[in-house]
C-alpha cells in the first residue's frame, strides 16, 4: 500500500478483516423479527438511498437484511436493450468508473496500478484470450440491486472462484491498494458469444471487499457441482441469453467485464461514466 494512503485505509491492515466481514455476514442472516422488518429496513434504506418502490415484495416480507441486499425486482423494470451487433448490455445496477484497453495482458486498476488478467482470473487458460480487447469496472453501493445477469446471447465455458483478501473497495482503497482486485476474494463467469455477438469472448469477475465476501455464481451454471473456496469448473457450453441470472453479491462490491476474442477489437464502449442499469447497453460493434 502507497505510504500517502489515507491513515484510515493504513490502519485497516490491523483489522481482522475475514473475522469481520464473516461476523457481518452471520448478522445479515439473523432472522428479522416480523413486526420490526418494515421499520429496521426501511431505515436502512432510506439511509442509503435504496428505491424501496422498485422491490419485488414488501419490506416486512424480508426475514433478514441478506434478503433483502439480495432482493429481486418487480417484473419488467430492467429491460434489456435490444439485440445489436456485438451489443453487450450491463450486467448490474451500479456506477462505470474504469474502462479501457486490455494491453499486454494487462489493466489498469488506477493510475499507475496495473494488474494482470492472469492474476485476476487465477492462471484460467481463457484468460489470454482477453489480450487485445477492453475492460469495465462496475461499482455497485449499498443502495443499489445486488443480483449480476448476462450480458449478452452465448454459451458459458468456465466459472471459478478464488480465495482472497477482502480489502475495501471504494475509491481511496481504489487508488491506494496495489493488486486489490487481484488479492481479494473473487468469482468469475466466462461466456462465447453467438449470434450477434459471435466471436466475443466475455467474463464478468466479482469483486469481494470488507464485509462483503458473498460472491455468488448462480447455480445454473454448476451443472450439479459445488464451487470450493478456490476452484474452476468447465462449463458444457450452456445457453445464455441477456438478462438471465449470473449471479448475486451478499451486501454488494464490484464487476470487472472482460471483453476479448477475436472481433474484440470492434467492439467500442458507448455507455458515459457514471451510474448505469441491468440491461441498458454497455457498448456494441
Amino acid at each position: 500500500m502507497s505510504e500517502s494512503a489515507p491513515l484510515s485505509l493504513r490502519l485497516l491492515s490491523l483489522y481482522p478483516k475475514k473475522l469481520g466481514s464473516s461476523a457481518v455476514g452471520g448478522l445479515a442472516r439473523a432472522r428479522l423479527p416480523e413486526h420490526l422488518r418494515e421499520q429496521l429496513l426501511g431505515k436502512f434504506a432510506a439511509s442509503y438511498g435504496a428505491n424501496v418502490g422498485e422491490a419485488e415484495k414488501p419490506l416486512a416480507e424480508y426475514e433478514s437484511f441478506l434478503a433483502f441486499f439480495t432482493r429481486r425486482l418487480k417484473p419488467g423494470l430492467r429491460p434489456q436493450a435490444p439485440e445489436a451487433p456485438l451489443g453487450i448490455n450491463s450486467p448490474v445496477d451500479g456506477r462505470l468508473f474504469a474502462h479501457g484497453p486490455i494491453e499486454q495482458g494487462s489493466v489498469l486498476q488506477a493510475k499507475g496500478m496495473p494488474y494482470t488478467i492472469a492474476e485476476l482470473l487465477r492462471g484460467d487458460p481463457l484468460a489470454a484470450r482477453f489480450t487485445g480487447g477492453r475492460f469495465a469496472t462496475l461499482y455497485l453501493a449499498p443502495k443499489d440491486y445486488h443480483r449480476i445477469h448476462v450480458p449478452l446471447p452465448g454459451h458459458v465455458i468456465s466459472v471459478g472462484r478464488i480465495e482472497g483478501e477482502l480489502w475495501p473497495v471504494n475509491d481511496a482503497s481504489t487508488a491506494f491498494t496495489r493488486g486489490l482486485y487481484v488479492r481479494n476474494r473473487r468469482a468469475y463467469w466466462i461466456a462465447e458469444g453467438t449470434g450477434s455477438c459471435a466471436g466475443l469472448l466475455v467474463a464478468a469477475v466479482l469483486v469481494g471487499a470488507t464485509h462483503v465476501g458473498g460472491c455468488v455464481i448462480d447455480d445454473r451454471w454448476l451443472s450439479g457441482q459445488t464451487l470450493r473456496k478456490t476452484a474452476r469448473l468447465d462449463v458444457p457450453r450452456l445457453p445464455c441469453a441477456p438478462g438471465d441470472d449470473l449471479g448475486v453479491f451478499e451486501l454488494g462490491s464490484t464487476v470487472v467485464l472482460l471483453i476479448g476474442g477475436p472481433r474484440s477489437g470492434e467492439w467500442k464502449l458507448t455507455h458515459p461514466e457514471g451510474d448505469l442499469r441491468v440491461g441498458e447497453r454497455l457498448g456494441a460493434g
